[in-house]
């Protein structure tokens, strides 16, 4: 019979259970290590730990829009809202979809709640409105004078409104801005210009504006020359909560520019669809709209009039909550189909076609739940959950050590490591995918303790039937490992599943719980894989275990274990060599 070959262990490992200690060591300083250098030493905390406001939102449409409730529409409202949100100020607002139809917005301590629940819940405004007048982004230093400037931007570097069959060439929006004119008249509803506030009346029977009217075109001028789109605290209050028939201020979303705009002639709601395609002709990227049939009659009707005025008052700009996504020029009248044309991105022109389809969508947020934390509470309720831990923590520590001696030694090693990795891990995701630790994920944490606990009880079970049966420590840590992986990992998975499905059907806090078991039961297969098995392999090399000491949990004589095997081993082993 061949002698077995030295140096090679059983299958399981047992030979080398250094390079599992030795990848587990390495995981852990890797993930020490990316949390300081990511300078969050600590979990970042929930609203409900750290204190704030919580908001719970849900959205509708209109019978038979049901489908305007899809992923793209809802990630353009979350950006909407996050733009409203830190427009007050809020640097560390959290705005993010849960489910299909649920948006989750976090507000920190320090803010007006009743103005940011009133900001988030606001059902966005898309308006085609004409430009009247176009100004750099910084205050206007001096009122009365009169100079070229920059173009007006759009989203893309330039963009040109034509019909589609027209496929202009890209052709900048607007080649020069009318800064410190006075503020002409908006647009009536048959789209004839008034004069600028002052004015007299012109040979065609133009009336000179009454002075009720030239007093809010002076504080329309005044308002426009004052305002700093520069900064996000000036972009936030422009245009707050005006109507559609108003005579506006806005900004570039970036700041850039400033613009006078006359009343919406056309509603969002008008759009049909928008969509990011390729132009044929010259490989550009552009965005193609159709209207409905009342929006096309509407539309056809401005850019007609529009067509005929220099620039920069022959653009239209398409205003979303107040701040102007793109200011195409136009050049002649357009219909129901027309695209928007320029130096677009892939990525610009789809976000511009996102934007006019959420716009075009009868979809409303409806709160289902407000919840507001002092940072008190919050503290209060942190310091509650770490002693529930503690509790729980100490309890499982005597019961450990009270019914497996010894053994409780290697349960605890690995409960710290898990502890490790668990703390490590979260701090990570903070700024890497925004996790907040809130108190449903302490306690989600703490239901951990258990089921990484009953894992190394499955083990330690397991080796410990095998002693029974009269092998010694080290057969048995081997022969009992397949059988407990197979127990450990069927656990694991039933709570993994469970958790996957709390994750999915709940919506808010309930899911931070959801996550941290996922996340413990993860971390839980991989402690006993590459920690608490190969640490195991080699307690059962020393004496203390091996021997059965009364105090390492493994005793043969406290276990019950069959004499009759070994003896009937050690008889039946060859003593002669005669007889051999």
């Amino acid at each position: 019979m061949a002698a077995p070959k030295k140096g090679r262990g059983p299958a399981g490992g047992q030979g080398r259970p250094g390079r599992a200690l030795a990848l587990i060591l390495i995981a852990m300083v890797a993930l020490t290590g990316g949390m300081f250098l990511a300078h969050q030493p600590t979990p970042r905390l929930g609203i409900d730990l750290a204190g704030g406001t919580s908001i719970t939102l849900e959205a509708k449409a209109e019978p038979g829009q049901e489908s305007a409730i899809n992923k793209t529409n809802m990630d353009t409202a979350v950006q909407i809202m996050e733009r409203r949100v830190n427009g007050l100020g809020v640097s560390e607002a959290e705005v993010q979809t849960q489910g299909k139809s649920n948006i989750i917005v976090n507000i920190p301590k320090g803010t007006n709640s009743a103005q940011a629940r009133q900001q988030v819940g606001t059902t966005a405004k898309l308006y085609f409105r004409p430009v009247l007048t176009v100004a750099q982004g910084t205050p206007t230093p001096e009122p009365s004078a009169s100079s070229s400037g920059k173009g007006s931007p759009s989203p893309s570097p330039s963009s040109t409104a034509s019909d589609k069959a027209s496929s202009p060439s890209g052709k900048p929006s607007a080649s020069a801005t009318t800064q410190g004119r006075a503020v002409t008249g908006a647009l009536k509803a048959d789209s004839t210009p008034t004069p600028n506030a002052g004015e007299t009346p012109k040979a065609n029977g133009t009336p000179t504006p009454s002075a009720e009217e030239q007093a809010a075109a002076a504080k329309l001028q005044k308002k426009f020359e004052a305002l700093d789109c520069s900064t996000k605290a000036g972009r936030s209050k422009v245009a707050q909560g005006s109507k559609a028939t108003d005579t506006v201020v806005a900004c570039e979303q970036d700041g850039s520019a400033k613009y006078v705009l006359g009343p919406a002639q056309v509603d969002g709601t008008d759009v049909n669809s928008a969509k990011a395609a390729v132009n044929q002709s010259n490989g550009q990227w552009i965005v193609q709209m159709e209207f409905t049939g009342g929006g096309a009659k509407k539309f056809q009707k401005i850019t007609g009039t529009l067509a005929q005025q220099q620039e920069p008052q022959n653009q239209f700009a398409i205003a979303l909550d107040g701040e102007v996504v793109s200011a195409p020029s136009v050049k002649e009248a357009l219909s129901a189909n027309a695209e928007i044309s320029g130096s677009f991105t892939q990525q610009s022109a789809e976000d511009l076609a996102n934007v006019l389809s959420y716009g075009a969508l009868p979809l409303s947020f409806q709160e289902q739940s407000v919840t507001t934390v002092t940072a008190a509470l919050g503290g209060e309720q942190l310091k509650a959950g770490l002693i529930a831990g503690a509790i729980g923590l100490a309890l499982v520590v005597i019961y450990l050590v009270a019914y497996y001696r010894g053994l409780a030694l290697i349960a605890l090693l690995s409960l710290l490591v898990s502890g490790i990795l668990t703390y490590t891990i979260m701090s990570l995701l903070g700024p890497a995918i925004g996790f907040a630790l809130n108190l449903p994920a302490v306690c989600g944490a703490i239901v951990a303790i258990g089921i990484t606990a009953d894992s190394f009880i499955v083990y330690f079970e397991r080796i410990r039937d095998e002693i029974r049966e009269g092998r010694t420590l080290r057969p048995a840590v081997e022969r009992a490992w397949p059988r407990a992986r197979r127990t450990i990992l069927v656990s694991d998975f039933v709570s993994f599943l469970a958790a996957a499905v709390l994750f999915v059907v709940t919506v808010g806090k309930v899911q931070g719980f959801a996550f941290t078991l996922g996340l413990t039961t993860l971390l839980d297969v991989v402690v006993v894989f590459l920690f608490t098995k190969p640490v195991m392999t080699l307690m059962a090399r020393k004496k203390f275990f091996a021997s059965g000491h009364p105090w390492s949990g493994l005793d043969p004589k406290r276990l019950g274990a069959k004499p009759p095997l070994r003896r009937s081993r050690r008889v039946n082993a060859p003593t002669d060599p005669k007889e051999a």
